[in-house]
């Protein structure tokens, strides 16, 4: 399947119910680099993420005899949000499996929609392995958070949108969990800014996207360690569509300490008074730590959601 050509019919196809989110330059950020450095608001999209984008896509281009069997999707929690909204906007029903230990902020956000919710694993990739098993028991559409040409092809309109924004950046710093969003946004950028940099942004106690190219193979950690960037940790699904375009598509990846994605999280608080989550505070902290390498140069960061839990906001600023 062609992504490009995916993602200009996801385009079209989720336009009236998407928004075209903000790029706001970030002075501080661009002393601190004698560049220009921009923010690329997702944490204002609809739910609060760009998953908002993949899902709909997913769900709208579903046929009746599908939303009639029903849906089963996994997540920490963003994805989940976004389906429950397009489940909503399409008329279909569906089931939303998400860790134990998902946040209480995404939790509380999905009961304000009526899609069922379960709880499976402490993990996502877990969950995803049990949810997506449940779905071929009980003859559903299975959805996944990142593997799945449309889902890809959704988040890859935030690439056609930074084209329309901008008329030129060297860098494109994205959080990278399953690679659907950076793959999507990578795909179209290579076909229409080659010379853009795509830098995959990677929290050091889940970096495994980043292991898994450099060992040429999908590789994923035993054991869970917990990190603020909870929206991109976990493992990838064997055979995912999104390793080789990853291998294709991303220039190099840098990684971030649980205290660094910390910092960056207090700083777009204090700087732009802007809520994000800790994903998609890896961007800034990921930045922060190499500056030097990016000295007068023009780089776009991802802010990929704002769904965090406000007491542990709180607790780190």
């Amino acid at each position: 399947m062609n992504i490009l050509n995916e993602i200009l019919l996801a385009e079209e196809r989720i336009r009236p119910h998407i928004l075209k989110t903000a790029v706001i330059e970030s002075r501080e950020l661009s002393k601190l680099i004698n560049g220009k450095v921009y923010l690329k608001l997702e944490n204002e999209q609809y739910t609060g993420s760009f998953k908002a984008r993949g899902s709909l896509n997913k769900i709208l281009s579903l046929s009746e005899e599908e939303k009639q069997r029903g849906v089963i999707t996994a997540s920490t929690g963003n994805h989940a949000l976004g389906c429950a909204r397009a489940l909503e906007i399409a008329d279909a029903k569906g089931t939303i499996y998400l860790p134990e230990n998902a946040s209480k902020a995404k939790i509380q956000a999905l009961s304000n929609y009526a899609a069922e919710l379960r709880f499976h694993g402490n993990d996502s990739l877990t969950t995803e392995l049990h949810a997506k098993k449940v779905a071929a028991q009980e003859n559903r559409v299975w959805v996944s958070p990142y593997n799945d040409p449309q889902i890809m092809a959704g988040q890859g309109t935030i690439g056609l949108e930074l084209t329309q924004q901008l008329p030129h950046f060297d860098y494109a710093f994205v959080t990278v969990g399953g690679g659907g969003l950076i793959g999507g946004i990578g795909t179209y950028l290579k076909a229409h800014r080659p010379k853009t940099k795509i830098i995959g942004c990677q929290p050091e106690n889940s970096p495994e996207m980043a292991l898994s190219v450099k060992a040429g193979h999908i590789v994923n950690l035993d054991g869970y360690k917990e990190t603020l960037s909870d929206g991109s940790a976990g493992g990838i699904e064997e055979g995912s569509i999104t390793f080789p375009i990853c291998q294709q598509v991303v220039d190099d990846y840098l990684l971030a300490t649980e205290e660094e994605i910390a910092e960056g999280l207090k700083w777009v608080v204090h700087k732009h008074h802007k809520i994000v989550e800790g994903a998609a505070a890896v961007t800034i902290a990921a930045l922060v730590k190499n500056k030097a390498r990016f000295e007068g140069k023009t780089v776009v960061l991802l802010m990929c959601g704002a769904n965090i839990d406000i007491e542990k906001l709180k607790k780190i600023i």
